[in-house]
């Protein structure tokens, strides 16, 4: 039998990977800190597969925006005060990575990544139903000003050879006829897809199981050694190799590997309405406020914000009445009322600074790999990283380099 893979996370990102390395015959075993149903982060997101997103995090006017916004309780990024050495030393990268030399050397990469994804989802929606749509992507302004912007982003992403189309409100009205847009104008992102990320965990869980992957829930690491896992009640399990795809909790987990993973939780929020009033065909970003708006189904996903806040998961009602604002704003046929007694859900993104994942070996340990600080992109992102951990293990050369991705770039 052959030695078994430990996967410590067992959101997207774990899942993916315990997809990929059972489907080569490796044992797996994921280790779950929630309930098998629980709230990680990978569960009620957008539920967005974007190629468009070839920008960085940390992209030049990122700092100066986030300045302004810490001014407005709604706004959609806050960074949370607090005495941290580890979110000083996180604050300082991600302040000398906003610059546009970063955006262009990880431009093609990120596109590569994302386009790699997207054809990986397209296999997995033969092998099990999570509701893919591949209709793209609408990028919505409300101003001139950010239309602009916008219009600058998709020549770029033409030029990295991306299908997209710059529209006016006539336009975007063609595209999605089912709702009313109060949109200056907008970016459809062709290959841009979207579907349901609750029923594509559960079917890579359910896929994984078929070739023999095992799973344990509240199952907490609290230490990760070279090979081994020290669990919180004490127990020490061994394996042929340990992936470490915890999330936001990636950087704790690091300190018992002798590095240093930069790494914050920003924290989003979401909201399912089962019978919304307004339901478009296509999923859109709102440019001015972050809002992504998802259809599931009959239903429809309102998620947004990003706050940089440890690992605190509370509700701050303020900034999911932004979100609120910014969705009937856009859509006139939804209503503020619709959202009361709607579940208020949140979760962890793991941010890097770059605003790159760390996918790679730790320097010095031959028996641990390291796949998280995707961000907004783990799910995007997941198929492919599951790929990649699996040829890494398998000793084989990636499919798309990863030297950029180094997991001790700034141990």
């Amino acid at each position: 039998m052959t030695e078994r893979v430990i996967i410590v996370g067992g959101g997207i990102i774990g899942m993916c990977c315990a997809y990929h390395l059972s489907r080569e015959g490796r044992e797996v075993l994921v280790l779950e800190r929630e309930a098998e149903n629980g709230n990680n982060c990978s569960r009620e997101n957008a539920g967005m597969v974007v190629p468009s997103h070839f920008t960085p995090l940390a992209a030049p006017g990122v700092v100066t925006q986030g300045l302004k916004w810490l001014l407005d309780a709604e706004s959609p990024f806050y960074v949370r005060p607090r005495l941290s050495l580890e979110l000083a030393r996180w604050g300082l990268a991600f302040m000398l990575h906003a610059n546009a030399r970063h955006v262009t050397a990880s431009a093609q990469l990120l596109r590569d990544l994302q386009l790699a994804s997207r054809e990986l989802f397209k296999d997995l929606a033969g092998e099990f139903d999570f509701g893919l749509q591949r209709r793209g992507l609408l990028m919505l302004c409300e101003t001139e000003e950010l239309l602009k912007e916008e219009v600058e982003l998709a020549a770029r992403a033409g030029e990295l050879g991306l299908r997209v189309e710059v529209c006016d409100p006539d336009r975007l009205a063609e595209l999605d006829p089912d709702v009313g847009m109060k949109a200056r104008g907008g970016i459809w992102y062709e290959q841009d897809c979207h579907l349901d990320p609750g029923r594509f965990l559960q079917g890579l869980k359910e896929a994984a199981a078929k070739k023999g992957a095992q799973f344990r829930y509240h199952c907490v690491v609290q230490e990760v050694g070279d090979g081994t896992v020290l669990l919180e009640n004490g127990e020490e399990l061994a394996g042929a190799e340990v992936i470490v795809a915890g999330g936001a909790w990636t950087d704790s987990l690091a300190r018992s590997l002798k590095t240093r993973i930069l790494l914050q939780g920003g924290k989003g929020y979401s909201l399912t309405l089962d019978d919304p009033s307004a339901l478009p065909r296509l999923c859109s970003l709102l440019g001015e406020a972050r809002v992504a708006i998802t259809p599931m189904g009959d239903s429809l996903r309102v998620a947004g914000t990003m706050e940089i806040c440890g690992n605190d998961l509370s509700i701050n009602e303020r900034r999911v009445q932004g979100i609120i604002k910014a969705a009937c704003r856009m859509f006139p046929g939804l209503n503020p009322g619709e959202f009361e007694g709607v579940k208020r859900w949140s979760g962890l993104r793991p941010c890097s600074p770059d605003g790159l994942p760390y996918l790679g070996r730790v320097e010095g340990r031959e028996k641990v790999l390291v796949a998280s600080g995707h961000a907004m992109l783990g799910l995007s992102m997941g198929p492919i990283t599951g790929k990649l951990v699996a040829e890494l293990v398998a000793g084989r050369s990636p499919t798309i380099p990863v030297d950029q991705l180094a997991v001790d770039r700034f141990a």
